[in-house]
This record gives structure tokens, sequence and C-alpha cells, in this order.
């Protein structure tokens, strides 16, 4: 896995905090950073599936179990 680095600044208050009681400031931004991240693809899934249901309730059901037929047929 490569790796790259980031900075942020904070003031030296809150750092000096963070230093008192032994707080890895990586660990928390990195998964501060993952779980951002996985809201946001969960957001993005969850727009595409209020996309595609808006699109099949206006298919006939019958569409839809052919179409789902086919796909199967294609594996």
């Amino acid at each position: 896995m490569v790796y790259v680095t980031i900075s942020a600044k904070i003031n030296k208050e809150l750092h000096e905090k963070l230093k008192k009681y032994g707080i890895s400031v990586s660990k928390v931004v990195r998964r501060a950073l993952e779980e951002e991240a996985r809201r946001a693809e969960e957001e993005e899934v969850k727009r595409a599936l209020e996309r595609l249901g808006r699109i099949l309730v206006k298919m006939p059901p019958e569409e839809i179990a052919n179409s789902i037929r086919e796909s199967r047929e294609e594996r």
C-alpha cells in the first residue's frame, strides 16, 4: 500500500492536550478520514439506489423480470 502525508494546523492548546493524554494524532485522523470516506461512499450508493428506484417504478414488472432472467442466463 502506498501512503501519502497530509497536514493540518491546530492550535497550540489542543496540541498540548493531545501530547498530555498520549493521543496518537495519526491514528485519530486516519480513523476519522476512513469513516468520512465510508459515509461519502454510502451516500453515493444511496443516491444511486434512489435514482434506480425512480426508474424501476416506471417499468412494468414483466420487463423487470425479463431483464433479470436475461442477466442470469448471460452468466
